[in-house]
C-alpha cells in the first residue's frame, strides 16, 4: 500500500473536545471521524486494525468450536415482549415502527434472536452448541463519550452457548473464559477477570474483563495480596466489628434545626456517620421504596437494582417524598413506616442506639434499634466498597482503580429458553429446556483500550498483532530518483516476503513523514535515504523503543522477519 494513495488525514493539533488519550489519538492519527454524538466513521487505516482484532477473536472462537452466524440488527418487538425485555430495557433501546405500524427494535443484544434459532434444536444429541457473530449493536446512550469507548452504534462479538445441563454450561463457560484470556493477551490488553453484575441480561456467574485505565468509566476493587477482584457494582469487603450501646427503650425525638446532611448531624449533635441510618427513597417499578444504609456508606445503585430485580429504578422526586413521608430529604427515616417496602443494607443488621430522621422537618430520632424499630422487609448488600477496606477473602486492604470493560461473560441459565420455548428431548425421552450462556466483546472498544495502554507523547504504539501495517518504508528524499528506486525496491522485497508494509512515497519533508509514522503507530520504520545509497544500508527503527540501527540492504528482509517473529 502507498501512503500517497491512502486516506490517512492526520492532524497536527489535538482535537479540542477529545479528553481520553484513545479518542484524541485515533482522531489525530486519521483513524476515526465523528458523524454525530456516539456515531463514528472508521477510516481505512482503522478498518485494517479492526480486521486484525476480529481475526484474533475469530481464531480463538474457532479454537473452542464456536460457529459463526450473522443475524439481523432489526428485531420484531414480539420476541422481546415474550422475554419481558421490551419494557425492561428502558430508554436505551432504539424503537421504531415500520410502514405497517409494527413495533421494531434496533438490536442492542441478541439473546432473544439466537434463542429463536435454537428452537430448531430437537435432541440432546445435538448439544452442546456454541454460536457467535460480529454484529452492529445500537444503544441510546444518554452520554456518549470518550470516542469509541462509549458509543450508540458499535460492533459486538457476542457468543451464546446451549447445553443440556448445568455441568455442560460450566464447561462452555470455562472454554469462553480461557478463550477471552488468550484474546486479550494477543490484543495486548492487560484485562483482569472480575466478579460483576449481570444487569439487564439476567443470569449468574457474571465475569467482566477489565482493563485498568484512567480513562475508564468503571471501577474495579482489587486485592493485590490474594487476587480478589470485582467490579465496584458487585464488590464486597469486611467491615470492622461495631459494638453499640444498648440504647433507649424506645426512640427519642429531638430537634435538629437546619441539619440536612450526615455531616451536619455528626458535627452538631455528636452523631458520627457510622451511628446514623441514612434513608433514601427510590421508585422501584412504580412503587416508592425506602432504602437504608449506614450514614457513612454510599449506595451502589446496581446492587439495589439486582437485589430487587427491578425493571425500572430511579430516585424519588422531592414532591413524591413529601407526599408519602411528610418531610423533605434530610429528615427522613424508616421508624414507624409500615405502608412502604423497606430494604436495608446488611451493615445495619443488629445495630442499636442509632440516629435517623423522624419524618418531620428539622427533627431526628436517637436510640434507634434497627431491627426493633424499623420494619425491614429485605436485607441485602447495598453499599459501595471504598479503597482501604478489608478484602473479604484475606482481610488485606483493597484497592479501587478505574478500568475499561472490554469483555463480559455470564451464565444466562434457563430464562430465555423457557420464555421462548427452546427445549430438546432429553436422554429419558422427556422435553427439557436448554441452558444458556452469553459472552461479549466490544470490537471498537477493544481498539480504544489497546490505544489507552499503548501510546506515548508521539502517538499510538500498536502491538504488532493489531497494527495496520508491520513496517513503514519511508523514502526520505522523494525527489531523488536513486533514493526513490531503492525505496521502491525495498518495498517490493518486503511485499514479496509477505510483510504487511506501506511505503511513504509522499512529496513531504522527512520530519513530516517520521511524525506521521510515529503518530499512526506502525511498529517498525525503514528509512531509505542517500546514506543508504552510499553505505548500502538503511535505518531500521522500532517504534516502541525508538531504537535505530543500520541494517545492510542485503540483510533487510531477514532482519525484518526476525523483528516480527520476536514481537509476534
Amino acid at each position: 500500500m502507498r501512503w500517497s494513495q491512502m486516506h490517512i488525514p492526520t492532524l497536527r493539533e489535538d482535537p479540542a473536545d477529545a479528553d481520553a488519550p484513545s479518542h484524541r489519538l485515533l482522531l489525530r492519527a486519521g483513524y476515526i471521524r465523528q458523524l454525530m454524538a456516539g456515531h463514528y466513521s472508521l477510516l481505512p487505516i482503522a478498518v485494517l486494525v479492526r480486521s486484525r482484532v476480529v481475526a484474533i477473536i475469530r481464531e480463538e472462537m474457532a479454537r473452542i468450536g464456536s460457529q459463526e452466524f450473522i443475524l439481523p440488527a432489526m428485531h420484531p418487538a414480539e420476541i422481546w415482549q415474550r422475554t419481558g425485555r421490551w419494557e425492561g430495557m428502558g430508554q436505551e433501546m432504539f424503537r421504531l415502527r415500520d410502514r405497517k405500524g409494527a413495533d421494531i427494535a434496533l438490536g442492542m443484544t441478541h439473546e432473544e434472536i439466537f434463542t429463536t434459532l435454537a428452537l430448531e434444536l430437537s435432541s440432546y444429541k445435538q448439544l452442546p452448541q456454541m454460536w457467535y457473530q460480529f454484529q452492529t449493536k445500537f444503544r441510546d446512550e444518554p452520554r456518549p463519550k470518550a470516542g469509541l469507548m462509549r458509543t450508540r452504534e458499535f460492533t459486538m462479538k457476542d457468543s451464546y452457548s446451549f447445553d443440556l445441563d448445568a455441568s455442560g454450561l460450566d464447561t462452555s463457560f470455562d472454554k469462553h473464559h480461557d478463550a477471552y484470556v488468550r484474546i486479550f493477551q494477543r490484543l495486548g490488553i492487560p484485562a483482569i477477570p472480575v466478579e460483576a453484575s449481570s444487569g439487564s441480561m439476567g443470569g449468574s456467574a457474571s465475569t467482566e474483563f477489565m482493563c485498568p485505565s484512567e480513562a475508564g468509566e468503571d471501577f474495579v476493587v482489587h486485592c493485590t495480596s490474594c487476587g480478589y477482584a470485582a467490579n465496584v457494582e458487585k464488590a464486597t469487603s469486611r467491615l470492622p466489628v461495631v459494638t453499640d450501646a444498648p440504647g433507649l427503650q424506645a426512640p427519642e425525638r429531638f430537634d435538629t434545626p437546619g441539619a440536612r446532611t450526615i455531616a451536619d448531624l455528626a458535627e452538631r449533635y455528636d452523631a458520627p456517620g457510622e451511628r446514623q441510618v441514612k434513608t433514601l427513597v427510590y421508585v422501584v417499578d412504580g412503587k416508592l421504596t425506602l432504602v437504608l444504609l449506614r450514614g457513612d456508606h454510599a449506595l451502589m445503585e446496581q446492587k439495589l437494582n439486582d437485589a430487587l430485580a427491578a425493571r425500572e429504578l430511579r430516585p424519588a422526586h422531592p414532591e413524591e417524598i413529601r407526599e408519602a413521608l411528610g418531610a423533605s430529604p434530610g429528615s427522613l427515616g424508616g421508624v414507624g413506616v409500615t405502608d412502604l417496602p423497606i430494604i436495608a443494607d446488611e451493615a445495619l443488621r443488629g445495630r442499636t442506639d442509632m440516629f435517623t430522621g423522624a419524618n418531620t422537618d428539622d427533627v431526628h430520632l436517637r436510640g434507634v434499634s434497627v431491627e426493633r424499630d424499623i420494619t425491614v422487609g429485605r436485607w441485602a448488600d447495598l453499599r459501595e466498597v471504598a479503597a482501604g477496606e478489608e478484602c473479604p477473602t484475606c482481610a488485606e486492604p483493597l484497592q479501587v482503580q478505574r478500568a475499561i470493560e472490554v469483555g463480559h461473560i455470564f451464565k444466562l441459565g434457563y430464562k430465555y429458553a423457557e420464555a421462548l420455548g427452546a427445549n430438546v428431548l432429553g436422554p429419558d425421552g422427556n422435553r427439557i429446556p436448554v441452558i444458556m450462556g452469553s459472552y461479549g466483546i466490544g470490537v471498537e472498544r477493544a481498539m480504544a483500550a489497546i490505544v489507552e495502554g499503548h501510546h506515548d507523547d508521539k502517538g499510538i504504539v500498536w502491538p504488532l498483532s493489531v497494527a495496520p501495517f508491520a513496517v513503514a518504508v519511508v523514502i526520505a528524499q522523494p525527489k531523488d530518483e536513486q533514493t526513490v528506486a531503492l525505496g521502491e525496491q525495498v518495498y517490493e522485497q518486503l511485499r514479496a516476503a509477505g510483510v504487511d508494509v506501506i511505503v511513504d512515497d509522499r512529496n513531504e519533508r522527512p520530519g513530516v513523514k517520521f511524525r506521521d509514522v510515529e503518530l499512526v503507530g506502525i511498529p517498525f520504520r525503514i528509512t531509505v535515504g542517500k546514506k543508504a545509497l552510499s553505505e548500502g544500508a538503511v535505518e531500521f527503527t522500532e517504534r516502541a523503543t525508538g531504537e535505530t540501527r543500520a541494517v545492510a540492504c542485503a540483510d533487510l528482509v531477514e532482519e525484518v522477519r526476525k523483528a516480527i517473529t520476536s514481537h509476534g
